[in-house]
């Protein structure tokens, strides 16, 4: 079964079914690389707001207590559940995905504007919007 946060509410009117599952299942669940390390986990999933497709998974891990944690956009399109792992697994190492895109301290509307593409092409995967 995939990470539940027992702090947050779940609505008993939300079913889930083999081919879906509700965000707050995803938040939290733990990605590993193609070496079967544990990398981090799925901090949020970030959607278009018009056509309600993911558009990515903000992966997190590093930092400290909970602090200094890096953040970085993966293409919904590289993650694969695994249910052994009870996780989310992508073809790359965690060498791989440090040296991809990652978020700074500046606003998340104009990162993505900006450096959308280039995580894409960093996967090799087409746009979402294409």
């Amino acid at each position: 079964m995939l990470h539940q946060n027992s702090a947050r509410q779940q609505n008993p009117d939300v079913h889930e079914t083999p081919a879906l599952i509700a965000s707050d299942k995803v938040e939290g669940t733990k990605v590993y690389g193609s070496d079967g390390k544990h990398i981090g986990s799925i901090e949020r999933i970030i959607l278009e707001k018009r056509g309600g497709r993911v558009s990515y998974a903000v992966l997190s891990f590093g930092g400290f207590l909970g602090m200094g944690h890096d953040h970085y956009p993966l293409p919904w399109e590289k993650l694969s559940y695994d249910e052994d792992l009870d996780g989310y697994r992508i073809d790359l190492t965690k060498a791989d995905v440090e040296n991809a895109p990652r978020f700074t301290n500046e606003n998340e509307a104009d990162w993505y504007r900006d450096n959308g593409r280039k995580v894409y092409d960093y996967y090799g995967i087409p746009p979402y919007w294409m």
